[in-house]
């Protein structure tokens, strides 16, 4: 089993790869690049990269005895964590018009902004309150 520390820098490694592949996918789909058909890898490494993340996160509550509903920063990581997929989905390939498209693209990067000060800080109010 992996330490605390390695879960951890695999975590935010794998937060890193995934913010960089969504601005790179969200700027392709933006720019009308057919990125899907051009750079297959973009299609499948996201989700690969995710797996990871999310038995990181699995990992680290099991090591650190801390879990959503039990920690109210960690239930809103989670709450903002499924925003941002539905935003990103939205952002990638759901949304009908490329400015519904852009909405949902910043949308997203706010609140995966959020997510990790919320991570950072273990606040949900990220100490304004």
């Amino acid at each position: 089993m992996l330490s605390y520390l390695a879960l951890r820098h695999l975590h935010i490694t794998c937060v890193v790869i995934t913010a960089t592949l969504f601005i790179a996918r969200g700027v392709l789909t933006l720019r009308g690049c057919d990125w899907k058909s051009r750079w297959p890898v973009l299609r499948w490494l996201p989700h690969a990269n995710d797996t990871l993340l999310l038995a990181a996160a699995i990992g680290l509550a099991l090591t650190t005895g801390q879990y959503p509903l039990a920690q109210g920063w960690l239930t809103v990581k989670v709450l903002g964590l499924i925003a941002y997929i539905v935003l990103g989905t939205l952002a990638l390939k759901r949304a009908r018009t490329p400015r519904g498209r852009l909405a949902a693209f910043i949308a997203a990067l706010a609140v995966l902004a959020y997510v990790v000060l919320v991570a950072i800080m273990r606040s949900a109010t990220l100490g304004l309150l």
